[in-house]
């Protein structure tokens, strides 16, 4: 499933199916995500290029080796949560169309990142690197779920809760018990 907006009829009372994902991007919470992310990268930059710089030149070489794979690592994550930001409010804004942020997007593709196996030594790294690092894996998260909502098509997310909750069989039984009286 695309981007594309969708405004299904629902096929029992002909109301209009919303997916909340797209609503959400719109919302000025998405505006307070897409600072606090752009505030995340920018404190990471800062760090990376001042404070971490200093921090890093006082590890041992194998420390060393650590910093740098963390500082990598975080890098590229930032710069993926960086684009995607970047991207869905150029689509809210009109700057994009739907058709060239989804061309963007597929080169930008987040992934769930899993348990992440660490660089050894990343206990003894510095404790700044490591509050960046903590903290931009839990802004991953967050946005990886949120591109899982307006990615999907509102139909699919209502026969996910249907699937999802163990009652949605009785439900349907009582619904159709009851349109069967009228």
């Amino acid at each position: 499933m695309g981007l594309n907006k969708v405004a299904d009829r629902d096929d029992v009372n002909g109301a209009e199916a919303i997916s909340f994902g797209e609503k959400y991007v719109e919302s000025d919470s998405f505006k307070n995500v897409f600072r606090e992310g752009m505030a995340l990268v920018e404190e990471a930059a800062g760090y990376l290029e001042g404070s971490g710089r200093l921090e890093a030149k006082r590890l041992s070489p194998e420390l060393s080796f650590a910093y740098a794979t963390e500082s990598m690592r975080l890098t590229t994550r930032l710069m993926q949560l960086a684009s995607w930001l970047l991207i869905r409010r150029a689509v809210n804004e009109g700057e994009m169309t739907l058709e060239q942020a989804e061309e963007e997007e597929h080169k930008v593709k987040l992934q769930a990142i899993g348990s992440l196996a660490r660089a050894k030594g990343y206990e003894d790294l510095p404790e700044n690197m490591r509050d960046l690092v903590e903290r931009s894996l839990r802004f991953y998260d967050r946005i990886l779920k949120l591109d899982r909502m307006i990615r999907q098509n509102p139909d699919e997310e209502k026969a996910e809760d249907e699937e999802s909750n163990p009652l949605s069989h009785h439900f349907g039984r009582l619904k159709a018990a009851f349109e069967r009286d009228d």
